[in-house]
């Protein structure tokens, strides 16, 4: 190791944990895994012990690799332990120091440097589901059981949403009309790729109530799977981008749909030095970072249609603990006419998607998911409203575990407001 692992991992913050076990409760991978290594605390204290030497990064690594960084601990917290902090620095200093193996290193090649910071391969990357999902691939795939040697992931064959065709990023400026304010549109990178229409549906819903949207077309990824998986130098360079194409623009807010990447999103400002040019202009961008949900509680939305479903909220873990937004999404949908939104216990509970936690730490996941579902099942609901595609994904696959896709259906917050609006 180059230098001092006191000075790369965030050895000071550790020292504001005062090892109560608030945080031991709302742990996903605590109350699955009943280990202490498993737990705020427990990984807190491995930082620790491997910046003063006392045991090796790979005994770290053990209790690192398996969190999923929901954050919750942060929320419930009574001495404010920066604990995203912590994790950030030990994740970095573990990407730096194991070796990667070849294929490792090809796929993160390919997904942070080919695909998602290119605009024009995200497009490929839909063009092909919906070829995949339009000419009958899907369905034939499915018949010949060609996925029956990969059980684990067969269930992903089964919850992927009907894509829709993405289109190139349009300015659309619509000064003529009268605006109550200016927006920037962020529209994300798998958001995109996956889910188009509920950007498109937000938009609409944004202009029907003379919100004025501008879909920047400089934008690119927000740098969120990079963080997580300990390059620091892509996603700062991925947040200079962003901030450079937004900035060329007179916004109010900053809007978007995605619970993760808004949290990367209003955390720029920490991916610079206090006092630095970049660190000023990181905190004007982050001031007008909002959710979907926070601009829907602003305007007067005018609903014209009742959307008759019992259903259950999931937010999602970024949105709630990184960003603090608890009250606009919730607010918003007890607004909806018809729909009867029910309590769901440990409802702030991780679903374990966590970026791509469910696709590299596959076993773990599912425990949390099935943990996860045995609170949704108690609420009895028939819709499960989502904030995130990644939850949006892993409560589908949820729902398809536990038998439910008959009578219980996964929508976005923003698809349900459309309907209530009359936009679908």
């Amino acid at each position: 190791m180059t230098t001092n692992l006191k000075e790369r991992l965030d050895y000071q913050a550790t020292f504001d944990c005062v090892q109560c076990g608030y945080c031991l409760p709302v742990c996903p991978t605590y109350v699955s895994f009943k280990s202490e290594k498993h737990s705020p605390r427990g990984r807190i204290n491995l930082v620790k012990m491997a910046a003063e030497d006392k045991i090796t990064l790979e005994d770290m690594a053990s209790g690192i690799d398996l969190c999923l960084g929901c954050r919750a601990c942060e929320t419930i917290c009574p001495t404010h332990v920066r604990y995203g902090d912590i994790l950030s620095s030990a994740v970095e200093v573990l990407h730096e120091e194991r070796p990667q193996s070849h294929v490792e290193k090809v796929i993160r090649t390919v997904a942070f440097d080919g695909v998602l910071k290119n605009k024009k391969a995200l497009r490929l990357v839909n063009k092909g589901l919906y070829f995949y999902q339009r000419t009958g691939i899907e369905k034939a795939v499915a018949a010949t059981k060609i996925l029956k040697p990969f059980p684990k992931y067969q269930q992903f064959q089964k919850i992927l949403p009907p894509v829709r065709l993405s289109h190139p990023i349009e300015e659309k400026h619509d000064e003529a009309r009268p605006h109550q304010m200016k927006v920037g549109f962020f529209q994300g990178c798998m958001m995109d790729a996956f889910f188009s229409e509920v950007n498109t549906l937000a938009m609409q819903i944004l202009r029907q109530h003379d919100v004025h949207v501008i879909n920047v077309p400089q934008q690119t990824c927000c740098g969120a799977l990079q963080h997580h998986a300990g390059e620091t130098a892509h996603t700062i360079a991925l947040a200079k981008e962003n901030i450079e194409a937004y900035e060329q623009y007179d916004f109010d807010y900053i809007v978007n749909t995605i619970g993760g990447c808004g949290a990367a999103l209003k955390e720029y400002h920490l991916l610079f030095d206090e006092g630095t040019t970049w660190r000023a202009r990181a905190e004007q961008f982050v001031a007008k970072v909002r959710d979907i949900s926070e601009l829907m509680a602003q305007i007067d939305l005018q609903f014209t249609h009742e959307v008759a479903y019992r259903a259950v909220y999931q937010p999602s873990c970024h949105l709630e603990n990184v960003q603090k937004v608890f009250e606009a999404p919730e607010n918003v949908l007890k607004a909806v006419p018809g729909l009867m939104l029910v309590d769901m216990p440990s409802q702030q509970m991780c679903c374990g998607s966590a970026g791509i936690y469910n696709l590299v730490h596959y076993d773990a996941s599912m425990q949390i998911l099935d943990h996860k579902m045995k609170n949704v099942k108690q609420a009895r609901p028939e819709l499960i409203i989502t904030s995130n595609p990644g939850c949006h994904l892993q409560m589908k696959l949820g729902v398809e575990r536990e038998g439910l896709a008959h009578r219980v259906a996964v929508k976005h917050l923003v698809e349900v407001i459309a309907e209530a609006c009359g936009i679908r």
